[in-house]
């Protein structure tokens, strides 16, 4: 959405494709980090994105058992906006879709599935993507177009039907999302808990929290031959002691059908483009929950792919070479990402999930805690990621 809107308003003429007639899709990325509300600044968009209802964090706390550990401070952040908001995703997407529309370029079509890429023809190379098939209401037919981009996420059909190579980096966890209802006398917990075989994490929403209870890779199936009061036990076991009315909260969860897996993966593609189709977000690399910053990168992803190919795109199909400026442009900045999340993983997440008995937190998130400088450090580092992208002047 947010590349559509980049190349409608630098005039390219643009058509975006969704398969579902709205964006009302629970548990997706709603963590809106300062890189990315900087861009809406740039763009002219940040007042109307902040007059939809939001949650502001200013500060990240975790909690290692019973001991409250202070982790990110984004005081220090080099933005006018100096926290993450949090705001549905579809909300965030309706306001992009809005903006788009104001420009006659930009061509939304809801309830329209890219089923398959439509590649070269009359002896050209099978390499040689020329648009895509979609599938609508009225039933199948065909896109041409200079460029098909994927941005489909990690299970993304376009990236498959490209049969470009993926590299996986393996997660050793897997998070189930639930809605848990708020209280008055809630305040702030901790945004994440971790204590001997689970971590929990709550994300304010105002009438409830997000809650994702990260179990080991695969376990879900496990915890559900234990019967769903067993797992609301467990939930409670991992949340904060300061939250009160918990088993009477957690009886809105009434079964299985109330909670939600997510299956993490880490994995890039070696090659993200063919000649006329390019992958970028999870479509080119799936990303860890750890830090929320999977949307963040995608977008950045988007504003580069703008950059770098909105001026050919007005005249021309741009050639191969050109694409692949897009992966060198973004590839550091995702290994990067990537390293740290499965550091992350490697040293915060397993240690967690594999403990048996009471343990002491990571000798770095101590450290971490105790400097206020340092948090501001991890702020920025989260906040703005590696390598963050601004649209160039119009």
């Amino acid at each position: 959405m947010m590349l559509g809107y980049l190349l409608a308003r630098a005039g390219v003429r643009v058509t975006v494709l969704e398969k579902h007639a709205d964006f009302l899709r629970d548990f997706r990325g709603d963590t809106i980090h300062p890189s990315t509300l900087r861009i809406m600044e740039r763009l002219g968009l940040l007042d109307g994105l902040l007059a939809i209802p939001h949650q502001e964090v200013r500060t990240i706390d975790a909690q290692w058992e019973d001991r409250d550990l202070p982790i990110g401070d984004f005081s220090g952040v080099p933005t006018t906006t100096k926290f993450i908001a949090l705001m549905p995703q579809w909300d965030f997407l309706d306001y992009l879709a809005k903006s788009g529309r104001a420009y006659p370029n930009f061509d939304l079509r809801m309830r329209h599935e890219a089923v398959d890429l439509v590649r070269g023809r009359d002896g050209a190379s099978d390499a040689h993507v020329t648009g895509v098939k979609v599938r609508g209401p009225d039933g199948e037919y065909e896109i041409a177009a200079r460029l098909v981009v994927a941005c489909d996420g990690r299970h993304s059909r376009m990236r498959a039907a490209s049969r470009l190579e993926v590299e996986n980096l393996g997660a050793p966890m897997d998070v189930v999302w639930f809605k848990f209802p708020s209280d008055d006398s809630d305040g702030r917990p901790p945004l994440g808990r971790f204590t001997r075989g689970a971590i929990f994490v709550m994300i304010p929403r105002g009438e409830h929290w997000q809650c994702g209870y990260v179990i080991p890779k695969g376990m879900l199936e496990s915890l559900k031959t234990g019967g769903f009061d067993a797992f609301r036990r467990a939930i409670a076991s991992a949340m904060s002691p300061k939250l009160r009315n918990v088993d009477a909260r957690l009886q809105t969860l009434r079964d299985w059908s109330d909670v939600s897996l997510l299956s993490v993966t880490v994995d890039r593609l070696r090659q993200w483009s063919l000649d006329g189709f390019l992958c970028i977000g999870d479509a080119a690399h799936a990303m860890s929950p750890v830090g929320g910053i999977g949307i963040n990168l995608a977008i950045q992803d988007a504003v580069a792919t703008s950059n770098l190919l909105r001026r050919i795109l007005l005249t021309r199909r741009p050639t191969p070479a050109e694409l692949r400026r897009v992966q060198d442009r973004r590839l550091f900045p995702t290994r990067v990402t990537q390293a740290g999340q499965v550091l992350v993983q490697e040293r915060v997440v397993s240690l967690a999930l594999k403990a048996t008995d009471a343990f002491e937190p990571p000798l770095a998130m101590r450290v971490i805690s105790r400097f206020r400088f340092l948090r501001q450090l991890v702020a920025r580092v989260l906040g703005m990621g590696v390598r963050p992208e601004v649209p160039d002047p119009d």
